[in-house]
């Protein structure tokens, strides 16, 4: 599964992170994915701030999903792998997983559905054709 996808951002578990059994809180599997998701798609080279400074188009979160697949606990090395599995006309789902630093340990997986949506009127809009371009080049399974 960890061959599905080409970005990893990488992680140190730190103490802040985990709860009274030594084991990651919960609620930060999503602070991961969000971290990693921003780092996924600054290696695209796509201008987050910059697209939404221009267009007044930005993502929303609509769906969030995580499964508990082994404790990640303190001081751990992992990566976070994100990928594009899906583009609708206005939806982005992205696909998460995450290992224990260079292995196929998987600890959890993940989905993350973002809408793009008009910051005026709060209506969904179309994903860009130059964003659905930019994922391609990566995402051979969307090309």
């Amino acid at each position: 599964m960890r061959q599905d996808f080409w970005f990893h951002f990488p992680f140190r578990v730190r103490y802040s992170e985990v709860d009274a059994q030594a084991v990651v809180f919960n609620a930060h599997y999503l602070t991961y994915f969000d971290t990693a998701i921003t780092e996924y798609f600054r290696a695209l080279g796509y201008d987050y701030l910059g697209e939404v400074a221009r267009t007044g188009i930005d993502f929303h979160t609509v769906r969030s999903v995580v499964e508990y697949k082994a404790p990640i606990r303190f001081d751990e090395e992992i990566d976070v792998c994100v990928r594009v599995a899906r583009i609708g006309r206005s939806s982005i789902t992205l696909a998460l997983a995450i290992f224990a630093r260079g292995s196929d340990d998987l600890r959890a997986t993940g989905e993350i559905v973002w809408v793009a949506t008009d910051q005026q009127t709060h209506q969904s809009v179309a994903v860009t054709e130059s964003l659905r371009e930019m994922i391609a080049s990566r995402e051979k399974a969307l090309a």
